[in-house]
C-alpha cells in the first residue's frame, strides 16, 4: 500500500468512517463511528463521512472516491481482517492493524497460541466444536469455567458455568456465534484493561483501567449499561503489578503484529499474577468505552486520540 506523504493526514483527504457492518456488534460500532466522525469534523476533516458497511462496501468506496478509511467496525468482517483485505485490494489506506494481526487477534485460540509461544501468561483452556462428548473434550479443565465463542467480541455468546451439568447448554449458546468454542478456567480476580498506542514511532501503554461490575462478570450488559460497572482509573494495584501489566500489554501488541492501537484485557488473580485474556484491535470509541477514558488520563483528549488513530493509516507495511 502506498504511503501518504507527510507526517499527518492532509485535511482535504476524503475520509470514510466505516461502521455498522454485519456483525453482532453492529449497534456498538454505529455509536463508535458516530463519535469518531464528529471528532474528525472538529479536527478539520470536513470531507469525512460515515459509511454503514454492507456487502456492497467495495463499490460504495469506489463510488464515493474514499481516499482513507477510518475503521470503527467491531467484530466479524470488521475486526477480523476481512475489511482490511478489501481495502488492501482497493489500495485505500486504513487505520489500525493489517490483515494478519486483525485475523489473529480476533481468534482467541490463535491469539493464545502466539502469546504462549512468546512465554506470555494465559489461562488454561480447551477448544470444543460441538456439545457432544463434553467430558472427553474438557478433560483436565477445572470448574467453574468461562465459555466463549472463539471469534466474538463484547462478551457476546459468553457465559460462566459453575458445574459440568450446565456446560452443554452454554456450549450450544456459544455455537450460535462461532463453530469453535473456547472453554477457559475461571479465575477469580481483578478485571483490568490496558490500551496500547503507537505514537510517533513509540509503542506505549495507557494507564490501567480496573473494572468492578455489579454483575457476576464483565458481560455485555455490564459493558454497555450506565451504572453497572465502576471504572477505577488508574487501577488500584501496586506499582510492580502496574508496570508488569503495562509491559505485558505492549509485548502482546507486538507479538501479534498489531499497529496503531489495541486494548489488551487482563485478569489479575489474588496473588497478583496477571493473565492475558484477549487483544482487541479496534477498541470501542463510544461514550462508555475504555480506550478514550485511558487516553484522557494520559492527557490525550478524545479528538486527539482520533487523530492518533487516523495517522496510523500512514503506515505502508502492516
Amino acid at each position: 500500500m502506498e504511503k501518504l506523504s507527510g507526517s499527518l493526514v492532509p485535511y482535504d483527504k476524503k475520509i470514510g468512517v466505516l461502521c455498522g457492518g454485519l456483525s453482532s456488534e453492529r449497534e456498538v460500532s454505529l455509536r463508535s463511528g458516530k463519535n469518531c466522525h464528529e471528532a474528525l469534523l472538529r479536527l478539520g476533516y470536513k470531507n469525512a463521512e460515515i459509511i454503514d458497511v454492507d456487502k456492497d462496501i467495495a463499490q460504495t468506496l469506489k463510488n464515493k472516491g474514499i481516499e482513507i478509511a477510518y475503521i470503527a467496525l467491531h467484530g466479524k468482517y470488521g475486526e477480523d481482517g476481512c475489511i482490511q483485505g478489501v481495502l488492501e485490494i482497493l489500495g485505500i489506506p486504513y487505520t489500525g492493524c493489517g490483515v494478519r494481526a486483525s485475523a489473529i487477534s480476533m481468534n482467541k485460540e490463535y491469539t493464545k497460541l502466539i502469546l504462549k509461544s512468546k512465554n506470555l501468561p494465559v489461562i488454561k483452556s480447551v477448544m470444543v466444536h460441538s456439545s457432544d462428548n463434553m467430558a472427553e473434550q474438557t478433560s483436565g479443565i477445572n470448574f467453574p469455567v468461562m465459555v466463549k465463542p472463539v471469534s466474538e467480541g463484547s462478551s457476546i455468546g459468553m457465559s460462566k458455568v459453575n458445574e459440568f451439568a450446565e456446560l452443554g447448554k452454554a456450549v450450544i449458546e456459544a455455537l450460535k456465534y462461532n463453530s469453535d468454542v473456547m472453554i477457559e478456567e475461571f479465575i477469580k480476580g481483578k478485571s483490568l484493561t490496558t490500551g496500547v498506542l503507537d505514537i510517533d514511532g513509540n509503542t506505549v501503554a495507557t494507564p490501567i483501567l480496573e473494572l468492578r461490575t455489579k454483575t457476576e462478570w464483565y458481560d455485555y450488559e455490564a459493558k454497555y449499561t450506565h451504572g453497572l460497572t465502576e471504572f477505577i482509573l488508574p487501577a488500584e494495584i501496586d506499582k510492580e503489578t502496574t508496570e508488569r501489566v503495562q509491559k505485558l500489554a505492549v509485548d502482546s501488541h507486538k507479538a501479534v503484529g498489531a499497529y496503531g492501537m489495541s486494548r489488551v484485557d487482563f485478569l489479575v488473580d489474588e496473588n497478583n499474577t496477571p493473565y492475558i485474556l484477549e487483544i482487541n484491535t479496534i477498541p470501542g470509541m463510544t461514550d462508555l468505552s475504555d480506550l478514550p477514558a485511558q487516553a484522557k488520563t494520559m492527557g490525550i483528549s478524545y479528538d486527539e486520540l482520533v487523530r492518533i488513530i487516523l495517522n496510523s493509516a500512514l503506515i505502508s507495511d502492516k
